[in-house]
């Protein structure tokens, strides 16, 4: 059973989260944002996160707060009298343990909130996208939404999974470090689902050489 802040091959600084406390103390549209935020531009203020969320000082404080108590968030190194906060990583991963049920409540929580932002944003996207009266040519093919289905043990699933959480890996350190972006660099944004069909039963184990005889 994996356990909270379990370091995993692929991402050795990875939060590996299953405590359904911590996962509902993220399970907040602001405190998403915040995290989102900070894992963009690296660092940021209470001031600086409220000018870009469009929130007041106090409660981004309060909800930074929030995040560092539950682990999420940590301070910075200090710009004189500023404070500013910083994501303890930007690799995370939230699994219910199974055999808990108000860990697999808060996986529900939290991924509702999650899905529901990242449709939302992605939608607003497309919106803009079309309300645009000057659209770059070199950003159409870089917008797109593609589904795939395919059969899988379970050891292939989770082999799918790691590559797909590794292929932001090669930007890393971008975020915090703007000379290493080059030209014509864009923020992207990336969203992954992945999820068995319940609807479809697993294909049956092979007989053995005794059902057989």
């Amino acid at each position: 059973m994996t356990t909270d802040d379990t370091p995993t091959q692929a991402h050795p600084d990875q939060l590996r989260i299953t405590d359904p406390e911590r996962m509902r103390a993220l399970a907040h549209p602001v405190r998403m944002d915040l995290l989102a935020y900070l894992d963009d531009v690296g660092e940021a203020t209470a001031t600086e996160c409220a000018a870009h969320l469009r929130q007041t000082v106090a409660n981004c404080s309060f909800h930074l707060r929030t995040l560092a108590k539950a682990g999420f968030v940590e301070p910075a190194e200090p710009r004189g009298r500023e404070r500013p906060w910083r994501a303890v990583s930007r690799a995370r991963s939230f699994t219910a343990d199974p055999l808990d049920p108000a860990s697999r409540r808060a996986v529900l929580e939290l991924g509702e909130i999650a899905a529901r932002r990242e449709v939302e944003r992605y939608i607003d996207h497309l919106r803009r996208t079309d309300a645009s009266d000057a659209i770059d040519p070199e950003m159409v093919p870089l917008t797109q939404t593609s589904t795939h289905g395919f059969w899988a043990t379970p050891e292939e699933a989770t082999e799918v999974i790691a590559v797909l959480n590794s292929i932001s890996d090669r930007f890393d350190g971008r975020a915090e470090d703007p000379a290493r972006r080059p030209p014509g660099a864009r923020l992207m944004r990336l969203f992954t689902a992945i999820n068995p069909d319940l609807d479809h039963e697993p294909t049956p184990a092979a007989p053995t050489q005794q059902q057989e005889d």
